[in-house]
């Protein structure tokens, strides 16, 4: 009997342990921890940033922060009224060398750009030519002069002659004729002379005026005309020297009155970026007519020019000196503040707090505006600083141009009263 076979025992597989419900839980405790971490952060930050607020704001228990500003004095003083225009450089005098003879230039006498005087020699044209004129002019008259002289010896003659009836009368008439044709050609050949001379005199050509010598537009060994239209070189007046400006129209009145009062109007020439002083000078004249187009006269003024800073056709920015303001109230440009409503200034009180002040100012002049109502000499008002106040702010005071004493409170300044002056860099008035 064939045994039977018993089936293997199957031994049941280990149970698998579920672990990602404790990966949830640390995932989840996680986030949990960083958001409470960021939540705090952003809480100390938001607590940082009031408690380092500017002064507009409170400081820890309430307290106001005192703000820093730079403030200026008010003062007095006389501030000018300008006419401003633009313009340019233009010489009174500009000559174009030329050759009044035909001939050679033989020598130029001048350098490029150098001053010339008025009578200076500039160049010379061959002289050989006019000097053989001159020769032949002469001998010519001279000859001439000896048949006048024959011609009177005769006219004496015959003088005596129809005294005596030796002659006809109509034969000393003829030679009395022939007397005054020889004076005519004597003048004739002195008129010759005088020319050839002249000639020579134009052979040596002068600069006409004092100024300034361009470059030269011929080179010595040329053959030059009388007709050429480049000419030899360009001379320009340099000392004194004009300056063409535009006024507006509407100023025309007030200037006009002035000049025919026997003013002298002041004019003042600075470069293209209004950094740099030119000149000075005085208002010569103005224009018969206004510029239709642009609505402004044009004026003329001289300047002396003594260290040549002016050149012809140069751009300039004229300043007409009209009237000047006479002890009106000065207060840096820095320190207006505009509103749609007014003008205003913060004013410093005695017990360093800020007030807004309404003022009506009338012309500004650089960096200064004249005020004339809203403040008094003496008020110290901030220039410096200003976004960080408000009504009633608390300031420390630091005058404008005060220097550093070096440590931590140096240069600053409480101000005592209206008026009073505050640290040792207070500006004088």
């Amino acid at each position: 009997m064939t045994p039977v076979e018993s089936p293997p025992v199957t031994r049941p597989l280990p149970r698998r342990r579920k672990r990602w419900p404790w990966l949830l839980v640390i995932v989840l405790a996680a986030a949990a921890a960083w958001l409470v971490a960021r939540t705090n952060w952003i809480s100390a930050a938001s607590n940082g940033a009031k408690s380092t607020a500017p002064g507009r704001g409170r400081g820890p228990g309430g307290a106001s922060r005192l703000v820093p500003v730079v403030a200026s004095e008010v003062r007095l003083g006389d501030m000018p009224v300008y006419l401003d225009g633009l313009g340019s450089v233009s010489p009174f005098n500009t000559v174009t060398v030329r050759s009044r003879v035909d001939g050679e230039l033989v020598n130029v006498a001048f350098q490029e750009g150098q001053f010339v005087k008025q009578g200076d020699l500039l160049a010379e044209i061959d002289p050989r030519p006019f000097n053989v004129q001159l020769e032949l002019a002469e001998a010519q008259k001279a000859h001439d002069e000896a048949l006048l002289a024959n011609a009177r010896l005769d006219l004496a003659r015959y003088n005596t002659l129809v005294t005596q009836d030796a002659v006809p009368k109509q034969q000393l008439d003829t030679q009395i004729a022939s007397v005054a044709q020889y004076v005519a050609t004597v003048k004739a050949d002195q008129a010759q002379i005088d020319n050839a001379k002249l000639q020579l005199v134009y052979s040596r050509i002068a600069s006409p005026l004092t100024g300034r010598i361009g470059l030269r537009l011929v080179d010595r060994g040329n053959i030059v005309h009388a007709t050429d239209v480049g000419g030899l070189a360009v001379v320009t007046q340099l000392q004194p020297i004009a300056v063409l400006f535009n006024i507006a129209e509407d100023s025309l009145p007030l200037v006009s009155a002035k000049l025919r009062a026997g003013a002298k109007l002041p004019v003042i020439a600075w470069d293209r970026e209004l950094k740099r002083k030119l000149g000075a000078g005085t208002v010569l004249t103005l224009d018969n007519q206004i510029d239709q187009t642009s609505g402004t006269v044009r004026f003329k003024a001289v300047f002396e020019n003594a260290d040549l800073s002016l050149f012809p056709n140069q751009f300039v920015n004229a300043r007409l000196l009209i009237d000047t303001k006479r002890q009106t109230l000065i207060v840096p440009a820095a320190a207006i503040q505009r509103s749609p409503a007014s003008s205003f200034v913060y004013r410093v009180k005695k017990d360093n707090s800020v007030e807004v002040r309404n003022v009506v100012t009338s012309i500004t002049e650089g960096d200064e505006v004249a005020v004339d109502r809203g403040l008094d000499a003496g008020d110290v008002v901030v220039t410096d600083g200003i976004d960080k106040l408000e009504q009633g702010s608390k300031v420390v005071v630091r005058m404008a141009g005060a220097g550093s004493s070096g440590g931590r409170g140096g240069g600053q300044a409480t101000v005592s009263g209206p008026g009073a002056r505050a640290g040792r860099g207070a500006p004088a008035p």
